[in-house]
């Protein structure tokens, strides 16, 4: 097999990299504008302060309050996007166990207090989720056992 001759002179190699370079950092330029995530709005800054309110009165220490703002947002984050489907039921369950694999897997009572804080989440961030995650929560084994 033959390598063909080149016929492209290099400064037209390099032109079609300066177009092609240019129309990437235009791209990465117009997405930095056009990029909607967690933005630090005025309801944001509210929430995140019940939410840091509403742990202090649980007596859980709070995270900085910039952290809850860009973690969750105006909206709740990840916690409030479908909270109670099967996948992230499936994850709980697998969280809730002895810590052996296979076989040995079994499930274990928990502590009652151990989901107050996703609870809190869900009733500032999205309090028409909580009903039915309270009800799912309501039904599995816990207990008073971490005091």
């Amino acid at each position: 097999m033959s390598t063909p001759q080149e016929t492209q002179e290099p400064r037209e190699r390099t032109m079609i990299y300066i177009l092609v370079g240019g129309i990437v950092l235009a791209l990465m330029v117009l997405g930095l504008f056009l990029f909607s995530s967690a933005s630090e709005t005025k309801e944001a800054e509210a929430k995140a302060g019940q939410y840091i309110a509403a742990l202090g009165k649980v007596g859980v220490p709070a995270p900085p309050k910039d952290e809850v703002v860009r973690v969750l947002g105006s909206d709740g984050g990840a916690t409030c996007d479908d909270p109670n489907n099967a996948l992230k039921r499936a994850i709980l369950y697998s969280q809730l166990s002895n810590g052996a694999a296979g076989p040995g897997m079994r499930p274990v009572v928990f502590d009652k207090t151990m989901f107050a804080g996703q609870l809190l989440i869900l009733k500032i961030y999205c309090p028409d989720e909580l009903p039915s995650m309270q009800k799912y929560l309501d039904k599995l084994k816990s207990a008073d056992v971490a005091h």
